[in-house]
């Protein structure tokens, strides 16, 4: 497991990527050719993976996401230090807060 903030990453066994998200072609990147895992709402800082691969949602509205590198790469974040990750897939899951009534992300 990797953590970088408010970002977990989570190794997941190929075998367990549901055919849909494989088969998706993946999210769109940033206008730096980012996949950004997360966007600071406060500061405009993103959690975001450099590198060949693709980002993915699971099914449903808010799914989590799953990270796809087949050469590996790197999680950057501009008050964070860069972090290697081996080729693989990843689940990419976001801290949450409990606050009364709800359960909300964490604002970065």
């Amino acid at each position: 497991m990797y953590r970088q903030g408010d970002v977990l990453i989570v190794p997941v066994d190929e075998g367990a990527v549901p055919v849909t998200a494989a088969e998706q072609s993946g999210l769109p990147r940033d206008a730096r050719g980012r996949m950004v895992l997360a966007l600071g709402e406060v500061t405009g800082h993103a959690h975001a993976v450099v590198g060949p691969g693709r980002l993915v949602r699971e099914a449903g509205p808010s799914g989590p996401l799953l990270l796809h590198l087949p050469d590996g790469g790197r999680v950057v974040h501009e008050e964070h230090a860069a972090i290697p990750l081996p080729r693989g897939w990843y689940r990419v899951v976001r801290q949450r807060e409990y606050v009364p009534g709800a359960v909300r992300i964490v604002a970065d």
